[in-house]
């Protein structure tokens, strides 16, 4: 092993003879399964760490799994901490990845890394593994922030550098173990609080894929009269969905999924890229992000002046990919939030989108501090008039003669005083 990373199921080898205890960060899936099957031969103490962020992790489904080979586990709920840590800054960046789909295992994964080395470390264990492989943008996302929190012990995948195929650990897990609960699954998933992620499998190939409609448990049709729902925000966070105000954005979120999906809306399928530059397609289901979303930036773009606004995207996105690239515990992303939590100061109000199937449009907004004009037709007359007076105040200024005491409009000819010669106040000369 080099510089204390896992890469391989030959390097769990040597764990045992460094190692008492060993945590993984296990999602109840195929690979979390077959890791614990290989880490069941050594003579050491496994616990398996599950990371609520609002997933679908069935404890119960997985209890085969941990029965058959000793293995301790423990959930902790980080749910809280998911939304208001990693989701509400990303609204404020603009949340999506090139313009595209809503982010979403790029803010779990630091959490989850945080809350593996904190445990890992209140158990006295000096190995942290999860099981991210070479195609999932989750390896460098786990193992940088691992290693930016600075954990002490060993850590990483060993699907890094054993590219392992699905058919071959489901067969294995069954022939060499007896657990069969996992032949149905075709593809990779990913469930938290703000979205549901599909990929792998049956969505290996852009060029040509079919979605498994059901898939879909957050985004199904089942709503067919449209209607209008409101969102509130204060000082860039939203506090209310549907006229529901919650000081609980694990209910905010959960709720406003329910009422949005029903109508088909949040639904994503899209490239990401990946370490080297080689693209991936992801296929999700988000419909509070989606209105979320758009929901901030209607606000923003009514509260915000144009250049700080500009400048929030550009700022916006940069965060983002930092988040992307792994890199969510440096810097350089701190800082960005900073500017960004500055500058959404005045994003307080209300946006009013009206749901249809398949979609949504702006149906109104009312900001605490608005930008915008209401009535251009009145505010034409008063920018008229208050031209009008400047140029009267500078004409006054310069001691013209006031014809008869009357107001001199633009365009009215005076003359000055001594010289005879006929002047116009736009400039021109006669």
């Amino acid at each position: 092993m080099n510089q204390k990373k896992v890469r391989s199921f030959s390097d769990i080898s040597e764990l045992c003879q460094r190692n008492d205890t060993i945590v993984t960060l296990c999602g109840g899936g195929l690979d979390s399964a077959y890791l614990l099957a290989q880490l069941s031969k050594l003579d050491v103490r496994l616990v398996a760490l599950s990371v609520d962020v609002g997933d679908d992790f069935d404890i119960e489904q997985f209890s085969c799994v941990v029965d058959k080979f000793n293995v301790e586990i423990a959930r902790l709920d980080y749910r809280k901490e998911f939304v208001e840590e990693f989701v509400y800054p990303s609204i404020l960046a603009g949340g999506r990845y090139l313009g595209q789909h809503p982010i979403s295992a790029s803010l779990s994964r630091p959490l989850i890394a945080r809350a593996g080395v904190e445990f890992a470390r209140s158990v006295g264990a000096k190995c942290l593994l999860h099981t991210a492989n070479q195609s999932q943008n989750s390896l460098r996302r786990l193992n940088g922030a691992i290693s930016d929190l600075g954990f002490e012990g060993y850590f990483g995948s060993p699907y890094e550098f054993d590219a392992l195929p699905r058919d071959f650990k489901r067969l294995e897990l069954q022939e060499s173990f007896g657990i069969f609960g996992f032949a149905n699954r075709l593809m990779s998933t990913d469930t938290n609080l703000w979205c549901r992620e599909f990929e792998s499998g049956t969505l290996d190939d852009p060029e040509g894929f079919e979605i498994d409609k059901n898939l879909y448990q957050w985004s199904v049709i089942s709503d067919t009269a449209s209607r209008v729902i409101e969102l509130s925000f204060d000082r860039g966070r939203i506090v209310s969905a549907d006229g529901e105000s919650s000081t609980d954005p694990i209910e905010l979120i959960s709720g406003l999924n329910a009422k949005v999906g029903r109508y088909g809306i949040g639904r994503f399928s899209s490239l990401e890229h990946l370490e080297g530059g080689e693209k991936v397609l992801e296929v999700r289901e988000a419909p509070a992000a989606a209105l979320i979303l758009e929901g901030f930036a209607q606000l923003a773009s009514a509260t915000v002046e144009a250049e700080t606004l500009r400048w929030m995207r550009t700022l916006g996105e940069a965060l983002i990919m930092e988040a992307v690239e792994g890199r969510w515990f440096r810097g350089l992303r701190k800082a960005l939030q900073s500017f960004l939590e500055v500058s959404a100061h005045s994003v307080s109000g209300d946006v009013r989108f009206s749901l249809r199937n398949g979609g949504f449009e702006l149906a109104g907004l009312r900001a605490r501090s608005p930008l915008y004009i209401r009535d251009r037709e009145q505010w034409e007359y008063v920018k008229a008039a208050e031209a009008r007076s400047v140029v009267s105040s500078r004409f006054d200024d310069s001691s013209i003669v006031m014809e008869q005491g009357r107001d001199i409009g633009v365009g009215r000819r005076v003359e000055w005083l001594d010289t005879g010669v006929e002047h116009y106040p736009n400039g021109d000369f006669a």
